[in-house]
């Protein structure tokens, strides 16, 4: 790693951190052939997100060079909140030395602290990268026990 990048540091972003969270997000989906409204409107959008009090977003590294957005929710199930981790991301030339790992080891206390007692995620079957990390964090793709059927995201816009 170069001097530049050796700390994976990892902070909680504020309002003020807007704009580079919408180049994160926005080079995220330009990335994978998501479509993206644009960095300014992600960034007014994670403004009014912050605002309404129920995001969290965490930056890594000096660029910043890695972005996880947390939502949480109330849970059915307990009196606790739920999170769910929206978006991970981790700029290319920064990945495989440990920045996505410090994001979501970082997301799991602030999830802990804000109230929650569940975090759950989604992400595609051929992300054998980010799937490895999650299952090395203690997330399963598992209904209940390591022999249990397999669990599923479904989407849809509407």
């Amino acid at each position: 790693m170069s001097p530049q990048h050796a700390d994976p540091a990892v902070r909680r972003a504020t309002s003020s951190d807007a704009g580079a969270i919408g180049r994160l997000l926005h080079d995220f989906n330009t990335e994978f052939g998501e479509p993206s409204p644009g960095q300014e409107r992600l960034a007014e959008r994670i403004r009014e997100l912050f605002a309404a009090g129920d995001t969290a977003v965490l930056l890594g590294g000096a660029g910043p060079d890695g972005v996880a957005v947390l939502r949480f929710r109330p849970s059915i199930w307990s009196q606790a909140l739920e999170c769910y981790v929206a978006e991970l991301y981790v700029v290319p030339g920064r990945r495989g030395q440990g920045l996505g790992r410090a994001l979501m080891e970082t997301a799991i206390d602030v999830a802990r602290q804000t109230g929650a007692d569940h975090i759950d995620l989604g992400t595609s079957e051929d992300d054998v990268a980010a799937r490895a990390l999650y299952e090395s964090l203690g997330f399963t793709n598992r209904e209940g026990h390591a022999d249990g059927p397999l669990s599923f995201v479904y989407e849809r816009e509407i």
